[in-house]
């Protein structure tokens, strides 16, 4: 789960906790505006495995069953222009929330591996910039 960000204004975030042994992800949303998008953007973007089934309760599987991924003391995803898809299908963004919400909480008081979400505000970012990196 760890993705370079180049200019990103989160970048010294992302740094910080990589600094820290966490493993760090940055999901661009935007130009979501559906389900299927959101779906496959998470896919690729967090790099699921090939049994993600691209709907709500495998994603949900795939945040609180971390054995995917290699080992970290702690894991932080940012998640960057959602709000086009908020925007464009609000129910599907409470799910989209609640799966992330569900997930941080099934890790609260984990002492290794455990997983963040930050919600990035400010304006939609216009691009997808999830690129593979260290």
């Amino acid at each position: 789960m760890t993705h370079d960000v180049g200019g990103e204004p989160f970048a010294p975030v992302l740094e910080a906790a990589r600094g820290a042994g966490w493993a760090t992800t940055a999901l661009s949303l935007a130009g979501v505006t559906d389900k299927a998008a959101f779906m496959e953007r998470c896919a690729r973007g967090l790099g699921l495995p090939d049994w993600f089934g691209r709907n709500w309760d495998a994603l949900a599987d795939c945040l609180t069953d971390l054995s995917w991924q290699p080992p970290a003391r702690g894991r932080l995803l940012v998640v960057s222009g959602w709000q086009e898809y908020a925007d464009a299908a609000p129910g599907e963004w409470r799910i989209a929330q609640e799966v992330f919400s569900g997930a941080v909480e099934h890790w609260r008081g984990a002492t290794e591996g455990g997983l963040e979400i930050v919600l990035a505000l400010g304006p939609a970012d216009g691009a997808d910039t999830e690129r593979g990196g260290s």
